[in-house]
């Protein structure tokens, strides 16, 4: 394990689902319906309450699909994190301008949405790395930073852990990342 910012930033490789946290991050698709990799996994993990939650978000909330960069709360369903936190990460080259910032959007906006439900400790995926083609050097650097930033504005995160599936992932992560 390797730890940033006085503790509170811990990065390693494991499984995301078994994870025992307040929230786990899902990288979800627009339709948070569920899908491969992550989403997959989450949905496969944590049963139907979360499917149904994903389901009435869509039908209250966002009828065509949640926004890029954006997140919103599930229950955790059967994972033993309480809670799942949703958020649609940016496929590479689809919005070449917007992108960067998108993926940032994604973790600022999950760690707000956490603390504004009074959670403590969160644990991210590595999002649009995978099928969506992010550049796993680039995401370091955009990760780190806006992570960085958000738990410099606030204190009420007290644990943020980044699970990477592959221990490769990890080290690129670790080469580029710009906590320190």
């Amino acid at each position: 394990m390797n730890s940033f910012l006085n503790g509170r930033v811990i990065v390693f490789t494991g499984d995301i689902t078994q994870q025992k946290v307040d929230a786990v991050v899902n990288a979800a698709n627009y339709t948070l319906l569920g899908g491969g990799g992550v989403d997959g996994a989450i949905h496969d993990a944590g049963g139907d309450a979360i499917l149904e939650a994903c389901r009435e978000i869509r039908r209250t909330q966002y009828q065509q699909g949640l926004p890029t960069g954006e997140a919103v709360i599930t229950t955790g369903g059967n994972l033993l994190a309480r809670y799942v936190i949703h958020t649609v990460g940016p496929i590479k080259g689809i919005d070449r301008v917007n992108e960067a910032s998108q993926l940032a959007n994604c973790y600022i906006n999950s760690m707000k949405l956490a603390v504004e439900n009074g959670l403590s400790t969160i644990s991210f995926p590595s999002i649009s790395t995978g099928v969506y083609g992010y550049p796993k050097d680039e995401a370091a650097v955009i990760v780190s930073r806006a992570i960085k930033e958000s738990l410099e504005k606030d204190s009420s995160l007290k644990e943020v852990r980044l699970v990477f599936f592959a221990l490769s992932d990890l080290q690129k992560f670790l080469k580029h990342q710009e906590f320190e």
